[in-house]
């Protein structure tokens, strides 16, 4: 069974739509007897590679072949997606910041109830792709959610050691209780997001990691037959503060020494802030404050004060906890 629709989901009235709905693209593709497994992409409208990796699994997949069923929502936050805005046109919200949402609230908190309260009870597991978008490029991650519930854990885990991503970014603390991710803990949903890239276009190698990772995932689930690959060992980090992240001191031009994926120290090198408005005062020198990975860093050539510049993730050993 194949089937795509639009669904009204977002149903609202404002001045572009004063008496319609703005359309969510979904499809939902079965095969026989198996798990439902839920994806997410476009839930910033300026992540590009996980809709596109979606699209191309909306059509690629095949029924067939399949144990279970797909749900594959390639835009959940569309108008922000038509615009590559990372909040939404309607009403200025982040959908990754509106969980659990409310029903009778506005567009975004709709959605936002709508995929917690009604898909995810639906579902064995959520698989929700990002990038950084415009403002800030991330190192290729898995990023599965710490809960009480061990077996929960263990499963959130195990999806994304079968995504396949070079690090796997462990949520504790420092997790959002307003994300898809925080949702589908929950629920008690299975779930990884992941965070591939970014910087506003659709990186070729991002969206292929995308659309395979999605496969393996499947194939972890038992809902596709498994390969043959072998992948290499993925590294386990985790934020263990926001201190540790790197941040304009002051406004200028942003000339970065490093790149996402980096190994640093504390004290390290790590660039320059130029005061264009200022040209005759000397550059200020930027140092990591922390040693750590980068996790990402942004995408800005022109920065403001208080711009987050790297954010600095700690390996993490299971059994002995964040390393430093």
């Amino acid at each position: 069974e194949r089937h795509r629709d639009l669904v009204e989901l977002n149903d609202t009235a404002d001045n572009r739509q004063p008496l319609g709905f703005y359309p969510v693209p979904i499809a939902s593709i079965a095969g026989e007897d198996g798990p439902t497994l839920l994806l997410i992409g476009g839930v910033h409208g300026d992540e590009f590679e996980g809709p596109v990796a979606l699209m191309r699994l909306m059509h690629g997949l095949d029924p067939r072949q399949i144990k279970g069923r797909v749900l594959i929502i390639p835009a959940l936050n569309s108008p922000a997606v038509m615009d590559s805005a990372r909040v939404s046109p309607l009403d200025g919200q982040n959908l990754n910041r509106a969980f659990p949402g409310d029903k009778d609230g506005g567009p975004i908190a709709m959605l936002a109830d709508h995929v917690e309260r009604v898909l995810m009870h639906r579902c064995d597991a959520v698989i929700d792709i990002h990038c950084g978008g415009k403002a800030s490029i991330f190192a290729a991650s898995a990023l599965a959610t710490r809960v009480p519930d061990e077996d929960q854990f263990a499963r959130n885990l195990g999806l994304a050691r079968a995504f396949g991503a070079p690090l796997i970014w462990l949520l504790g603390a420092f997790n959002d209780n307003r994300s898809v991710n925080s949702a589908a803990a929950r629920q008690g949903v299975p779930m990884i997001a992941a965070e591939l890239g970014g910087g506003g276009n659709c990186d070729p190698a991002m969206a292929d990691l995308a659309e395979a990772g999605i496969r393996r995932c499947m194939a972890h689930l038992g809902m596709l037959e498994r390969g043959q690959e072998t992948l290499p060992e993925p590294r386990l980090i985790e934020i263990t503060g926001m201190p540790q992240n790197l941040y304009a001191p002051a406004a200028g031009l942003f000339d970065r020494a490093f790149s996402c994926g980096d190994d640093v120290e504390g004290g390290q090198h790590a660039g320059w802030i130029h005061l264009i408005g200022e040209p005759e005062r000397p550059p200020i020198e930027l140092k990591f404050p922390a040693g750590g990975v980068v996790l990402a860093h942004g995408n800005r050539g022109n920065v403001p004060r208080g711009e987050m510049l790297a954010m600095v993730a700690q390996e993490v050993d299971l059994d002995k906890g964040p390393a430093g």
